[in-house]
């Protein structure tokens, strides 16, 4: 997927493996890292379909660099009263420019995570 202006974008997808679901309500924030300071990009939740529906799908706001997306893990357990061990995850990324696209496909559950670079 390529996009004329600028950055092609970040897309995330987020699926609660141990509900078997889209990990509907799950908080994401998106922050560009400069140096010590982490700059918010983008912040909401996983829509039903388990997609993270931000302007930053098509590139809004984004520039080459390095940045971290935060998921908000424990707290989505907490709303059902599931232990968890996780809290906050973070994943630090860099973002090369150009056309590229990244999409980033979370799959949790209350103990562990994977999160990589998908297509």
């Amino acid at each position: 997927m390529t996009y004329p202006n600028g950055p092609g974008g970040v897309s995330i997808h987020a699926v609660d493996i141990a509900a078997g679901e889209a990990a509907a309500g799950l908080s994401v924030a998106l922050l560009r890292v400069e140096g010590a300071e982490a700059i918010p990009v983008a912040e909401g939740v996983i829509a039903p379909d388990g997609h993270f529906d931000h302007a930053i799908r098509t590139g809004a706001g984004l520039s080459p660099g390095l940045y971290e997306a935060r998921f908000a893990i424990g707290a989505y357990y907490g709303r059902s009263g599931t232990a968890t061990f996780l809290d906050t995850a973070p994943f630090r990324f860099r973002l090369a420019g150009g056309a590229e696209h990244l999409h980033l496909p979370l799959k949790f559950t209350p103990f562990g995570l994977m999160l990589f670079r998908g297509v």
